[in-house]
């Protein structure tokens, strides 16, 4: 296997975690981006950091707009005291619809499998207007098309 082989499989591997810990049935494009930010050593974990977006940041965003998507609804998280999601070690989550376009929007940045990097699977996550990823980032106040941008400038000036 190759080294972005590696990568995918850590990256995937760490999203099933990320899922399983929160108690979803499938790992989702923010439970990537969770595995993306904990893998250390890529210019993909690089620009993150740059944006302070490390691990903690990104699961305070993601819990902010979980909170924020139920008040939309007309429910306060305060007002109720949910209970722990329920984890079964045993259970594999799924690969979400939204891991699957991010992927596939990554893939589709890279002109070929030989120049696929880690950048560009962050940029598959990033690239979407809709869903779980973009409010989080907008409630947490991060610039997603500057974070783009950062993201694309790395694949023109780092390798890895």
């Amino acid at each position: 296997m190759s080294a972005i082989d590696h990568y995918i499989n850590a990256v995937m591997l760490q999203g099933e975690a990320e899922a399983r810990e929160d108690g979803s049935a499938d790992a989702e494009a923010h439970h990537l981006l969770l595995a993306i930010a904990a893998h250390e050593g890529t210019a993909a974990h690089a620009v993150l950091n740059s944006a302070g977006l490390d691990r903690q940041a990104i699961r305070a965003a993601l819990d902010r707009e979980f909170e924020h998507s139920l008040s939309a609804a007309g429910v306060s998280l305060a007002a109720y005291d949910l209970p722990k999601p329920s984890r079964d070690p045993q259970r594999r989550p799924g690969v979400g619809a939204s891991t699957r376009l991010a992927l596939e929007r990554g893939f589709a940045a890279a002109t070929g499998k030989k120049d696929l990097r880690p950048a560009h699977l962050l940029l598959g996550v990033l690239n979407t207007h809709i869903g779980t990823v973009p409010r989080a980032l907008a409630l947490a106040g991060i610039d997603r098309a500057a974070l783009m941008v950062r993201a694309q400038e790395t694949l023109a000036h780092e390798s890895w």
